[in-house]
């Protein structure tokens, strides 16, 4: 089981997870011109669902409203989605 924090917020990566990208992988990603091109760790998703359903979603109600943070941090209160995946686990 996942612990997530009491208070705090959470970025639609550690919500959705993301796909690890090894330093080769980002160095081809490089020589393409295309997808990430920094290493990153694999994050394993709270709701696995893509990035675009999620988003639909949000708009049509079935997931909690984002916060804005700064003109580009989004976040979600970690109480919302604590709920929510109360809810699904129901």
């Amino acid at each position: 089981m996942i612990q997530l924090a009491q208070a705090g917020f959470l970025r639609l990566r550690q919500i959705i997870g993301q796909d690890e990208v090894t330093k080769e992988q980002a160095a081809e990603n490089v020589r393409l011109n295309k997808g990430p091109k920094k290493p990153r760790p694999q994050i394993t998703p709270l709701i696995p669902v893509c990035k675009s359903s999620w988003w639909c979603g949000v708009r049509n109600g079935s997931y909690p409203q984002s916060v804005k943070l700064g003109p580009k941090t989004t976040a979600w209160r970690a109480e919302d989605i604590r709920k929510l995946l109360d809810e699904v686990g129901k």
